[in-house]
Order: C-alpha cells, then structure tokens, then sequence
C-alpha cells in the first residue's frame, strides 16, 4: 500500500511554497491571483506528473506528445500562467475565452471570476477535453464550458452578447482570428509566433487597431487546425538538429544535412555577453533586417559533435534553401571585473553559409552598437485589409487575419 509522502513534500505544502516564490518574483501581483493559486490543486490536472515537478514555479508539465516525442499538450509553467492571468485584469463576473484546454487554467480563471462569470475554454484535441471535463468536475469547477473544436471557427459559436471581457491564448499561434468576439475594453493576451520568434503580448484596442504591451519571451505547445503554424522544418544530423523558417524559398533537406558535413565559416564578432544578461532583442533586431532569419534548434538529449549554437532552444539563424549560419558563443573570458563574458559569433556552413555567417555577424555588431541600450520595438496588430505605411525602421508581418507592425523608434 502506497504511502502519503511526508509533510513537508505535501501537495499543501508545495502549493504555499509555489505561492510564495511567485509573489517574491511578482508574477503574483494582486490577491485574487493569488488565492486562486492557492486554492486550485494542480497535481489534480496533472495525476501522473511528480509533485515537485507540478509545483516547480518553472517547469511546464506536458500531458500528450506525438509519435516524435514533441509535445503536443501541456499545462504551462507557473509564474508564465500567473503573469498572464495579471496582464488580463479579471474581475468577479467576467467573461472569458482560453484557447487551449488542460482544465487547471481554466479553474484558475474560473475561481477569479466566480460565480457569475463566464469561462469557455476550447480546444482542438478530444484528449485535452475529455481530461479537462474530468478534472475541472473533480476540482468543483464544472461551471467551466469545455468545448471540443477548432478555435478559429468554434469561438464565435460560444460568445457572449458584447463579446468576451478577457481572451487568453494558452497555445503558440501565428495569427490572431478573434479581435472581433473581444468587449470593446477588453484585452487579449496571445502568444504570438512572426518570423518563428514567439512574444506573449497583452493586446489592447487602441481606436481600429490593437496595441501591443509588455512582449514578453515564451514558448507554447503550437497550434493545430486551421491556424497551424506555417513552418518549414528540415531535420539534420540524424534528428540531433532542426532548422525552421517560416517563409521563403523551399527548403532543401538534403542539401541542408550535406552542408552540415561540410567545411564551417566561423566569425566572431566582439560583442559579449554575462551570464543572466538578456539578449532577447537581438532576435528581434535580426528578423527586423533580415527576411532569412529563422531558429536553429539542438536535441537538448544528442551531441552530433557538430555544432554549438548559443542555445539550443530559439537560437537565431540566417536559412537559404540550401545553407545556414547560426549564433554560436565562445568560451568566457573575464572583463575588468572579472564577471566571465561570452563572445557572440556566427557559424556559416553550405554554398552560401560564408556570406551569411558574414551577415549575422554584422547583424549583431549593428545591433550592439544601435539597439542593444534601446527601448525595444512597439508592436501594433491591424486587421489583414487595412493599408499600411512601412516603418521608417520595423517590419510588417503578413498573416491571413491580421497584420504584426514591428517598429523601432
């Protein structure tokens, strides 16, 4: 007979502590947030995951992974749920929209709004809902709509008189198709994918179009259904190395995997960095400049002994149909205070990987030199026909509904 595990590992007593360090790192920032963490027993979504893993403020428990092992289901991290739930400004009575189900954001979101709110959550895989119908009627939260289908057209059918007060996004997406079921005060928090960058922006309406505040760095389970994410993917080295590129010419995996054997470019550029310091504009710096600009990702569990890009999740790339050049770093040095810094440098392999390693070196020169001190970019979201000027310095991103303005001031 199994034994309770001792008490100071208990589902309780992890929960408090879970609270505790999201309050001290302000993902918790107001008491209703709070009590709701306080009150919904996550492990009860999650019956197969270890509890101090469930209650890792960090960790993202995953629920489904397909025949390749990548996951498809997830309930996100904590103190990503937490920041997410206080960028929507919930209130007791509101109505609101979750775009990917598991059923404990949902009873996050139900125990904010109480009673006499409204909470839909709908999803694509009949998996995801079937657990999340269970559960949430486990938790006491079977107030909550779970709904079996695809987002992009199911949500329409489920919205309130005046649209919903709150829209939180809990997949990654490519496109925002529900600007038109939120209130008019109302704020969207999506995950946004453009150029295989992905941002969780809260999105405001602002007059005919949204504003989008407080990007922050993510990553979620990706969508399925109509709003798939457009992505080329060519595998390399065996499955120890993906590329992604959204756009553009056809990818070549064959020529790709080739040039990965052969002769390396290899530039370095500097431009350093400290351990903890954040870099994450220069990816945006990049894609600003460069239609090219992709992600270069390794199998954090596979060595080919190839390659050592400077992360091995979202590690920026320039890709051709048949060459690439990734970020790399360099082993520390220590500067005049002795803090250990790492070089940024740029590795270029296939028939054009010397000139593209030239390229995303001086890339991250420029940037260095003009970006890095800077406010970031503003980030607006237009509707798919309305005519738009260029950005002096910026980019638009084109989708089906919508369209992204990335500008720099």
């Amino acid at each position: 007979m199994a034994t309770d595990p001792p008490p100071s590992q208990s589902a309780d007593r992890l929960r408090a502590d879970m609270v505790a360090e999201l309050k001290q790192g302000a993902w918790i920032r107001s008491p209703e947030v709070e009590a709701a963490f306080a009150t919904v027993p996550r492990e009860r979504f999650a019956p197969e995951a270890p509890l101090g893993v469930i209650y890792s403020a960090h960790d993202v428990v995953v629920t489904k992974r397909d025949h390749n092992g990548r996951a498809t289901s997830s309930i996100s991290a904590p103190w990503l749920q937490a920041d997410m739930l206080e960028a929507a400004q919930l209130r007791p009575g509101a109505r609101v929209l979750e775009i990917g189900s598991g059923g404990y954001n949902a009873a996050l979101i139900a125990e904010i709004v109480g009673p006499d709110g409204l909470v839909v959550t709908i999803d694509i895989d009949p998996f995801v809902t079937e657990r999340a119908r269970r559960f949430l009627a486990r938790t006491g939260h079977d107030r909550v709509q779970v709904v079996l289908g695809d987002a992009e057209h199911a949500a329409g059918r489920h919205a309130p008189s005046g649209g919903f007060d709150a829209i939180i996004v809990t997949v990654g997406v490519w496109d925002v198709p529900w600007t038109h079921l939120l209130a008019p005060a109302g704020r969207m928090i999506v995950p946004l994918r453009f150029s295989t960058i992905s941002r969780s922006f809260t999105f405001v309406r602002e007059g005919d179009h949204f504003l989008g505040l407080n990007p922050k760095v993510c990553g979620f389970v990706p969508c399925q259904g109509a709003g798939k994410l457009p992505d080329q993917e060519p595998v390399l080295a065996g499955g120890a190395v993906r590329l992604t590129l959204e756009s553009g010419p056809a990818l070549d995996a064959a020529e790709l995997d080739q040039a990965l054997d052969g002769d390396r470019t290899e530039l370095w550029t500097g431009v350093s960095v400290a351990a903890g310091q954040p870099f994450d504009s220069m990816h945006l710096w990049i894609a600003t400049s460069d239609e090219r600009f992709g992600m270069f990702w390794q199998d954090p569990d596979r060595d080919c002994g190839l390659i050592q890009p400077a992360m091995r999740w979202y590690c920026p790339a320039l890709i051709t149909h048949d060459s690439f050049a990734y970020l790399t770093l360099r082993e520390p040095s220590s500067d005049r205070t002795g803090t250990s810094r790492w070089e940024f440098g740029a590795c270029g392999y296939g028939r054009d990987g010397a000139g593209l390693a030239r390229q995303l070196h001086d890339h991250v020169r420029t940037w260095d030199r003009s970006r890095r001190d800077h406010p970031g970019p503003v980030f607006t979201l237009h509707p798919a026909s309305a005519v738009l000027p260029a950005p002096a310095v910026g980019r638009i991103f084109r989708k089906r509904h919508t369209q992204l303005v990335m500008a720099w001031t």
